[in-house]
């Protein structure tokens, strides 16, 4: 166990990510001395500097610098870069992974876990959202920026943030199922949201994910509470048996909340983070009025602009089939007689392949597909999959897609091709928001 108190600089490796930035975040709110590294710039990394951060692009353990007292860094390195993690454990350093050091924040806590394959992070959103407003004071680590009306209490501004030190026993934390790392948290609430197939570049299988699920479940106190999906049947079949108390939610009606943000998914998650709030003691209709303000998170259906035919332009982290189902089903939703054109990239070779036949159906429903190239990630290059190929499966079901190879293709295409009554989702986990912003330059 570390005494994070007694820590007075700390080094980060994979800082740009949303997760370990987090940490940062925490750190640099305490006054720590931070130092970090990434591959890459990114909006985080440079938001980070600005608050003091010092960040060097690239990676080696010769970038670490004297005098630091803990290194913390993403668990892409423990598969794609392992002689690196050994050298790292070599030094004279303490070290742990993002989800370790989870582990370390919540040591102590009431832990508010949200777990899930897809729609974790607007649930942890809206659950922080709820507890901020009804005066809980959580202390908040989310999967993306919270937009909007929350506050900083330490810089008494609004912002958009991924981490909010609370003051109370209450940890609002997004548990990421990825190589098993929530499994360094110990929740008195779990919520789940939906266990479907995803990171099989790490996972055997669906069993596997399950296998996984349970295990956080056992290490829950036999008075934690479950909030869980009755409409999914891979959450169901992983709570049969339990001791501790289960809370199943369900789709709401349209009429049931009144949020910003279209879509069943979005109400689901809204009965999952209202089930939440009523076992803490605050009143339903206080919770609907909560959430009726709840702005969303960064990438999450994000609103970015029109262009200058009048279309608008959305952007979402969508990286699944079924997440993509989703979100299309919410702006079809929301814009019933407008025409949709979603741009995805897709993201890491391994899940285009594991998922090919899924991406193809989820995406057809559109009225335009537009591919950019397979956002690779950690992932080294694979010559047996391609954007291409998606568009080959795509094409039998709907005829308007097309690849495009660079983002300035894509931008000129859609400048030519959007009519004004159109609205165009960039979608994927990758670099492809940088599309959405060339498109309102």
């Amino acid at each position: 166990m570390i005494d994070f108190k007694k820590v007075n600089s700390v080094y980060f490796i994979g800082i740009g990510g949303i997760g370990v930035s987090a940490i940062a975040r925490m750190f640099l709110l305490e006054n720590k001395e931070v130092h970090g590294s990434d591959l890459s710039e990114s909006e985080i990394t440079e938001e980070l500097q600005k608050l003091g951060a010092k960040i060097t692009i690239g990676q080696g353990v010769e970038l670490i610098p004297e005098g630091i007292d803990l290194i913390i860094y993403t668990v892409a390195i423990e598969k794609y870069a392992v002689d690196f993690l050994a050298q790292i454990k070599a030094l004279a350093i303490s070290s742990l992974s993002y989800p370790q050091a989870l582990h370390e924040i919540s040591n102590g806590k009431y832990t508010i876990a949200v777990a899930g394959t897809h729609g974790k992070t607007t649930t942890t959103a809206m659950i922080a959202k709820i507890l901020i407003d009804a005066g809980l004071d959580p202390t908040v680590i989310v999967g993306s920026l919270l937009q909007g009306s929350t506050l900083d209490r330490e810089k008494g501004r609004t912002f958009g943030t991924n981490f909010i030190a609370g003051k109370s026993k209450y940890l609002v934390v997004e548990a990421d199922e990825y190589r098993r790392g929530f499994l360094n948290l110990t929740p008195s609430i779990l919520v789940i949201t939906v266990i479907d197939e995803d990171h099989l570049d790490y996972f055997k299988d669906l069993s596997d994910i399950q296998s996984a699920f349970k295990e956080l479940i056992a290490r829950m106190p036999l008075k934690g509470i479950i909030i869980a999906n009755k409409e999914n049947r891979n959450v169901v079949a992983v709570l049969e048996g339990l001791p501790q108390k289960i809370l199943f939610f369900e789709t709401p009606a349209l009429e049931e909340f009144t949020l910003l943000f279209p879509g069943e998914h979005n109400r689901r998650n809204a009965a999952a983070a209202l089930h939440v709030a009523t076992e803490l003691g605050i009143e339903r209709e206080k919770v609907k009025i909560f959430l009726a303000a709840f702005q969303g998170t960064a990438r999450r259906f994000e609103y970015k602009g029109k262009m200058k035919s009048g279309a608008l332009v959305y952007d979402d982290y969508a990286h699944n089939p079924q997440k993509i189902s989703a979100l299309i089903q919410g702006v079809r939703e929301k814009y019933p007689n407008k025409t949709l054109t979603v741009v995805f990239q897709p993201h890491l070779y391994s899940r285009t392949k594991d998922h090919l036949d899924a991406f193809a159906e989820s995406l057809s429903v559109a009225d335009h597909v537009i591919l950019a190239p397979i956002f690779p990630a950690r992932e080294k290059f694979d010559p047996s999959i391609s954007s291409r190929m998606l568009a080959e499966k795509i094409r039998p079901l709907n005829e308007n897609v097309r690849c495009l190879d660079t983002f300035e293709m894509i931008t000129d295409d859609l400048e030519d091709s959007t009519s004004r009554d159109g609205v165009v989702v960039t979608v994927g986990a990758g670099d492809i928001y940088k599309v959405a912003e060339l498109l309102l330059k």
